[in-house]
Parts: C-alpha cells; sequence; structure tokens
C-alpha cells in the first residue's frame, strides 16, 4: 500500500468545487495527459471511454480531459450522460484501457469530480492514483503529430447499458401490472433507467427526468426523497425508486410513501440470495454505519455483516478479500459483484423489484424485513489539535460504552474534509442514545 500523501485524489476520485483548483480545466487537461500516460502500456490502439452526468461543468471538463487523452496519444469515446456504473461497465466491454466518469455524486450542480476506472472497470489502486498525481508535478511528454489520438462519440451507449442492466432481472419474471415512480435527480439515468424498466413491462411515472445543467440533485433524487414520497402516494403506485445524479446509489419509497434506506434493501437481497444459494461468503459486507438491527437480522438467518470503514471503495476492497458479492452502505450505495464492478443504483433496484415481483406482497411489507435500531449521528467542530487524545474526552467515550454495553454501540470518527468528529451511537434505549452523543460531544467541543 502506498503512503503517498494525496494532493489530488480524496477517497472517490477528484471532486471540488467548479473553476477552482483541482476542478479547473487546466488540471483537467494535465490529468487527461497523466492518465493517458500512465496507461499506454502495450503496441495496441490505446483507448478512454468518457462518461459524465448532467451538471453544465460537464462540457468543459469532457473537452478538456478530451484534449488531454488525445494529445498524449490515446483515442477517446465520448459516452455522453450516462451513470457511473455504465462507464465502469463499458470500460470492460469495450476493452478500452481507462474509463472516466465526470460526475460530483450527489453533490449540487456546482461541484463537479473526476473518477477513473481501469480496464478490468473497478476503480483504480492507491498505487495508480499515486503514479497519476507524480506525473501530474511532472513534464509529461506528448504524441508526435502523426500518433495523437481521435475522438469519437458513440450513439448507442445507452442502449448498451439498458440491455446489461435488464439481463441482471430474472428471464422469468416481468413487471407487467407494476406502477413504478422513478426519480432520476435530473442526473445520469434519466433516459436509461425508465426505459429498462418501461422494456421489462412496467407503467413506469418518470420524474427527475428534466436536466438543465443546473438542476442536477435540487429537490430530487436519493439525497432528496421528499418529491419521489408525494409522487408515489399522488399516483397509487407500488413503490418508487430514488437515484443520485450518477445513479450510483438507490433510495426506495414504498406504496404508502415510507423511505426505504439501503440497511433494508441489502437485509432483502442478501437473506434471498442465501435462500437462493447464490450469496458467496454466508455474509454481507457493510459499513460501521450501518445498523445493528441489520446485523441482528443477518443473525438470525445465520448470515454474518461483516463491516468497512465508510466509502464504496472499502466495502468493495473487503468484499474481495472475504469473497462475498452483496456489499453496500446504508446511504443506498449497493455493490452487487456477480453483476457490477461497482454501484449501481439500476441493478439494485432490479433486483429489488424482482423480489416484489416474486412475492406478492405489497412493498411495505417484503422491504421493511427489520425495526432499526435508534442511531444519532452529530457532528461536532474543533478548534485545532487532536480532541480525541484529550482525557475528559476519553472519559467520556469509555462512560457513554460503559452505558450501552450489551445494548448498543458508539462510533467515533474524524472527518477527513473538516475540522469536525462525528459522534454516532445506537442502542435500544432513545433517550440514552442523545445523552450519550451529547455527552461525547460536549467534552470535544471542550476539549
Amino acid at each position: 500500500m502506498t503512503t503517498h500523501a494525496r494532493r489530488y485524489f480524496g477517497t472517490d476520485g477528484i471532486r471540488g468545487l467548479t473553476n477552482r483548483p483541482p476542478m479547473t480545466a487546466a488540471i483537467a487537461l494535465k490529468l487527461g495527459q497523466a492518465a493517458g500516460r500512465h496507461f499506454l502500456r502495450g503496441a495496441h490502439t490505446h483507448r478512454v471511454v468518457i462518461g459524465k452526468d448532467t451538471r453544465l461543468s460537464g462540457y468543459m471538463m469532457e473537452a478538456a480531459l478530451q484534449a488531454g487523452f488525445t494529445s498524449v496519444g490515446m483515442d477517446v469515446t465520448l459516452l455522453g450522460p450516462m451513470p457511473t456504473p455504465a462507464v465502469a461497465m463499458l470500460t470492460r466491454s469495450m476493452r478500452a484501457d481507462l474509463g472516466v466518469m465526470i460526475s460530483a455524486s450527489h453533490n449540487p450542480y456546482h461541484d463537479n469530480g473526476i473518477k477513473l476506472f481501469g480496464p478490468d472497470g473497478y476503480k483504480l489502486s492507491d498505487d495508480d492514483e499515486a503514479a497519476i498525481e507524480a506525473l501530474l508535478e511532472a513534464e509529461i511528454p506528448l504524441a508526435e503529430p502523426q500518433a495523437i489520438g481521435r475522438a469519437r462519440r458513440i450513439d448507442d451507449a445507452q442502449g448498451r447499458y439498458i440491455h446489461f442492466a435488464k439481463a441482471t432481472f430474472p428471464e422469468r419474471l416481468r413487471l407487467d401490472g407494476l406502477k413504478i415512480v422513478v426519480d432520476c435527480a435530473h442526473g445520469a439515468a434519466y433516459r436509461v433507467a425508465p426505459a429498462a424498466l418501461w422494456e421489462l413491462g412496467a407503467e413506469v411515472i418518470a420524474i427527475g427526468v428534466t436536466p438543465d445543467g443546473f438542476n442536477v440533485n435540487d429537490g430530487f433524487g436519493s439525497t432528496h426523497p421528499k418529491a419521489l414520497q408525494l409522487k408515489v402516494i399522488e399516483v397509487g403506485a407500488d413503490i418508487g425508486i430514488a437515484l443520485d445524479g450518477d445513479a450510483d446509489r438507490l433510495i426506495v419509497v414504498d406504496e404508502k410513501g415510507q423511505i426505504v434506506d439501503g440497511d433494508q434493501l441489502m437485509a432483502l437481497i442478501a437473506t434471498r440470495a442465501a435462500a437462493a444459494g447464490t450469496l458467496k461468503g454466508g455474509a454481507l459486507v457493510a459499513t460501521v454505519m450501518s445498523n445493528l438491527g441489520l446485523e441482528r437480522h443477518l443473525a438470525g438467518h445465520g448470515l454474518a455483516l461483516h463491516r468497512a470503514a465508510v466509502g464504496d471503495r472499502h466495502v468493495l476492497e473487503l468484499m474481495r478479500q472475504t469473497g462475498c458479492n452483496v456489499g453496500g452502505e446504508q446511504s443506498g450505495h449497493i455493490i452487487l459483484s456477480d453483476h457490477a464492478t461497482t454501484g449501481d443504483g439500476l441493478v439494485a433496484a432490479l433486483q429489488v423489484l424482482a423480489a416484489l415481483v416474486a412475492d406478492g406482497r405489497p412493498a411495505s411489507e417484503l422491504l421493511h424485513l427489520f425495526d432499526p435500531l435508534p442511531q444519532l449521528l452529530k457532528n461536532v467542530r474543533f478548534k485545532g489539535g487532536a480532541p480525541l487524545e484529550a482525557p475528559a474526552v476519553q472519559a467520556a467515550i469509555a462512560e457513554g460504552e460503559a452505558r450501552l454495553a450489551g445494548t448498543g454501540r458508539i462510533l467515533i470518527r474524524k472527518s477527513g474534509t473538516e475540522p469536525l468528529i462525528r459522534v454516532m451511537a445506537e442502542g435500544e434505549d432513545r433517550a440514552l442514545v442523545r445523552k450519550v452523543v451529547d455527552d461525547i460531544c460536549a467534552a470535544v467541543a471542550a476539549a
């Protein structure tokens, strides 16, 4: 594992406010040159596929990356607006050396980001990212005039992804008679998700499907489910599906308008896979944020829960280590590694819909598998230094752990991007959970 101090790459690619470093056209051009040069291996024609979501700055970043890649001799295939998992899938199926997704996921339109995928469709390793960062600081040799890359846009990329997604849905089932509201967050899946559901036979009511460059994730999508809840009730739908701006997350709303989070969805997918004999590793991989109720529910079915650090990258790493094929986060980032190399909101939704069709019960009965334990997360800003090392803070944490012993747990972590300590506790007694969190936060604030 590299110990390289990252200047550009965060936990999920490069991200920031557009037209401010590192999200400038100049840095994107240099990144294209650096990543292109790093992946110029062998004598074959080298290719990169580039997809994006619907935010205004996608045009600028796409053009800058295209210039960077072609200038070092890589051919560029432009996919246009496509989900992040579609870019990962097409990178593999088109035998590309590299895949690029231009998106800031669930962030507002004024942010953007760049995610890179290797030829296997997986996000780049730390070592690859470190090598690319080193090239960003260096003089990058450009291609000779006759070796400059070409660029072309492919028109059927959306059709290819729709075909792939539908192939993950059981052949014996159809969505006939099901009324589904799908919220695409005015984002990357605004065409492909409604089309895939319609082709499988559903009656589809689509919202969040009129992107204008500014409205991605604005009041719609998996982080803003209110619009979906209201629409499901209004039209009397059987279920509602919300994706985020780059469509790698899924949140569901049942026919009563109740939100179903990633923990419940993972419980459903994992227990059904176990019953069908298709769950690998005898376990589900989630993060430290997933509810204790999920862990207890799985234990009742003879299944384990492996917990990774927060972030889909860590979930996937642990899935590969443990041989598990189902993993994800409470936020709805669900990875089904039999089908995809990254989180895929549409593919996860199709597994949920397959269960709904096969089971025959309403979504409100099928999707609420366990009662989550009361869980509270608070962020407390600190002035500097190392508050978690302060004796008073350590004493507050120890006291909280003693009070929750056997009935709950505490999770304390430092934010990677802001001077914040995140304090989370859960347990069977809601009032006790709140008191434990408040006491620890007060100790951190005073440290």
